[in-house]
C-alpha cells in the first residue's frame, strides 16, 4: 500500500482543498478522505462513502506525474499518518 495526501489549489468553495488516499500496489484508491476549506469531511472505501466522496474510477497518475501538475501540492506520506486521518475522518 501507498499514501498520498494532496493539496488541491483552486478557488471553488464547492471542491475539496485536500485529497488523502490509500492506494493498492496498481495505484487503485482503497480509502480516500476529502476535506474542504470549512473543515467539513466526506470519506468513502470499498463499501462506505459519506458526503459525496468516492473512490476513483481509474487508478491514482504516476507519482511523478501528480507532482509536476501546478494545480496540486504531492506528498507521499506514511501509513501511521493516513490512519490518524482516516480516525479523524468524522469528527
Amino acid at each position: 500500500m501507498k499514501y498520498i495526501r494532496l493539496r488541491w489549489i483552486h478557488d471553488s468553495r464547492h471542491l475539496p482543498v485536500w485529497l488523502i488516499s490509500e492506494l493498492d500496489d496498481h495505484h487503485w484508491e482503497v480509502r480516500k478522505i476529502e476535506i474542504w476549506n470549512d473543515g467539513n469531511k466526506g470519506f468513502a472505501d470499498r463499501t462506505t462513502s459519506c458526503g459525496g466522496t468516492g473512490l476513483g474510477a481509474v487508478p491514482v497518475p504516476p507519482f511523478d506525474e501528480l507532482a509536476a501538475l501546478p494545480q496540486f501540492q504531492f506528498e507521499e506520506i506514511s501509513q501511521p499518518a493516513f490512519e490518524a486521518e482516516w480516525d479523524a475522518r468524522e469528527t
